[in-house]
């Protein structure tokens, strides 16, 4: 067995585990694997302005691939910069590894400079954190971490790495090693059978897809059960894009945020609700009451513990999304169970024609709903899309059609904002071909705006869609109705202008220009396209929509505030 440098080992490892790009930012502590990385060539690496940053990068790499994303930095502020990131995947189910270096084990107890046990503070928002005691178990543990974040529900991992450690040798033979097998749950047939029969017997199901459906790579397997028993699909906001939004047999989105009008009716009168892959977010559900009702839930999950977390289904069963389609459609077959359209289908294509909400706005100052119009009609079905958290991402979520899997991606559950510039880039970079769009907010944009940096320094090119109210427009809208009467520091606007967007952008060596009518928004979104394509580097068009826009809202599906008038 040849005898090799530790970190050439790992590096080996990235290598076989389909890893072509990184995201980082070197350190003293980080090294020497910076060094096996130099040596080795093959694999490309995006320096990052701030580690978190380079989570989300990892994080919309993942997304958009469906392998594991990879974060690098040094020791102490890099690992704690890197918590918000691996909450985020963590949240999301995204399998992303971050990768920190650490003080000499000898000075672990020491406080030396730059050291902490960022295992202890990785531990609640990772699927396993772990620092590398022994060089020996490096590639050992480089492996497992692959196969954790996998695994099941799929999550982030954090390996420490001390640097002593890191500039050990070890025995090696990277052309008899591979990749751990990953282990997918098959479904307990029994309960097939019961799923099957209960399906059956309603009257008005729904078959409810969640982020599972996409990171299990279901959705044909979705749309092929409910085409031939010819059950309605909704989707989850982390199952948008599971199914294409123009399909007949798609019925919308229930929750009490990010929902369409008829998806809340169309759920309302299900009597039995088949969820796959969701984890029933409160945002979805809203009371839990009224959403629950008189009708049965079977809910379908690879992770054992997500059943019954939120409430007792009538039927759990623990299985990959797509071994249990698979099976539930071959049963079905085997019944010879297909169903021609009936009267629950047409009800839920009646309510999907006529339950809309309106979106032709011409006023001036721009209403959000027009904006994302243009966007519907502008792009095609292979743009991908990202945004993160705030009234844009709500708009987004009521108004914006999404067409297939992996393709429209949001923090569903973490919510942090500057997510989306970083995710744009690892989107970027995971699909180079393809067009890449971010809706971002006006106090987002501003939070990892740092990261436009690399979008320049590395020629990646994508259109940002700056919705500008300069507001804290949630949390305004949450303190104006949500029972505060008030409207206490979430005002952002200063001096004539406020924040020059536009000047930011050339301030990064990238292009912007700002939009204040509607009638200028779809040649605005033609110039950006060209303009990306012609500087290969991030550019915005930033949108200034009214300052106290609402969305729709409310605390349960049966009763939402609707803000705007109605068609």
């Amino acid at each position: 067995m040849p005898r090799i440098p530790v970190m050439q080992a790992v590096v080996e490892v990235l290598k076989s585990e389909g890893i072509d790009t990184v995201f980082g930012c070197p350190g003293a502590a980080i090294l020497p694997l910076y060094k096996a990385m130099e040596l080795d060539g093959t694999i490309e690496h995006l320096i990052v302005r701030h580690e978190e940053g380079a989570t989300h990068m990892a994080d919309g790499w993942s997304r958009t691939t469906g392998n594991v994303g990879v974060a690098i930095g040094t020791s102490g502020p890099a690992g704690t910069n890197m918590i918000t990131g691996l909450y985020t995947a963590m949240a999301d189910s995204v399998p992303i590894l971050c990768i920190t270096g650490q003080a000499a084990t000898a000075k672990l107890h020491q406080e030396a400079f730059q050291a902490v046990d960022i295992v202890e503070i990785a531990k609640p928002v990772a699927k396993w954190a772990v620092q590398v005691k022994e060089a020996a178990q490096m590639p050992w543990i480089f492996r497992e971490a692959f196969r954790v974040a996998r695994s099941g529900r799929p999550g982030p991992v954090l390996i420490d790495l001390p640097i002593d450690v890191q500039k050990q040798e070890i025995e090696w033979d990277s052309s008899i090693d591979a990749p751990l097998p990953v282990w997918k749950a098959a479904p307990h047939p029994p309960r097939v059978e019961r799923a099957l029969d209960m399906l059956l017997a309603a009257e008005r199901p729904l078959l409810l897809a969640g982020g599972g459906v996409i990171l299990g790579e279901a959705s044909e397997e979705l749309l092929e059960l409910a085409s031939y028993l010819q059950v309605p699909i909704q989707a989850t906001l982390m199952g948008k894009g599971a199914v294409d939004e123009d399909h007949p047999l798609y019925a919308g989105m229930t929750g009490i945020q990010t929902s369409q009008r008829y998806g809340n009716a169309s759920f309302f009168e299900s009597d039995l609700v088949l969820a796959l892959g969701a984890r029933f977010g409160d945002r979805h559900t809203g009371d839990l009451e009224t959403y629950r009702g008189t009708r049965k839930f079977i809910h379908v999950d690879s992770e054992p513990t997500q059943i019954g977390k939120v409430f007792g289904p009538d039927l759990g069963i623990v299985s990959d999304t797509k071994l249990f389609l698979r099976a539930l459609l071959d049963l079905a077959r085997s019944r010879d169970a297909g169903r021609e359209p009936g009267p629950w289908v047409r009800r839920c294509q009646e309510l999907k024609r006529t339950l809309l909400r309106r979106e032709d706005f011409d006023t001036v100052p721009v209403k959000a709903p027009r904006v994302f119009k243009e966007i519907n009609e502008f792009y095609g079905p292979d743009t991908y899309f990202v945004t993160a958290i705030g009234l844009y991402q709500i708009w987004s979520g009521q108004h914006q059609k999404a067409h297939l899997p992996r393709h429209y991606q949001v923090c569903g559950q973490a919510g942090p904002l500057g997510w989306e510039i970083p995710a744009a880039i690892g989107v970027k970079k995971a699909r180079p071909d393809a067009e890449v769009v971010g809706i971002v907010g006006d106090y987002s944009f501003q939070f990892l705006v740092e990261e436009l940096a690399v979008g320049a320094q590395y020629d990646v090119p994508f259109v940002l869609i700056m919705l500008n109210n300069e507001y804290l427009g949630l949390i305004r809208m949450a303190e104006d109705h949500g029972g505060y009467d008030m409207k206490y520091e979430v005002d952002i606007h200063y001096d004539v202008n406020g924040s020059d967007n536009v000047k930011i952008m050339e301030a990064y060596g990238c292009s912007g220009l700002r939009v204040t009518e509607p009638g200028q928004i779809r040649d605005s979104l033609e110039w950006a396209r060209k303009e990306a394509d012609r500087t290969r580097r991030p550019v915005l068009v930033e949108i200034m929509i009214e300052r106290e826009g609402n969305t729709a809202n409310g605390t349960s599906i049966a009763s939402m505030r609707e803000f705007e008038p109605l068609p």
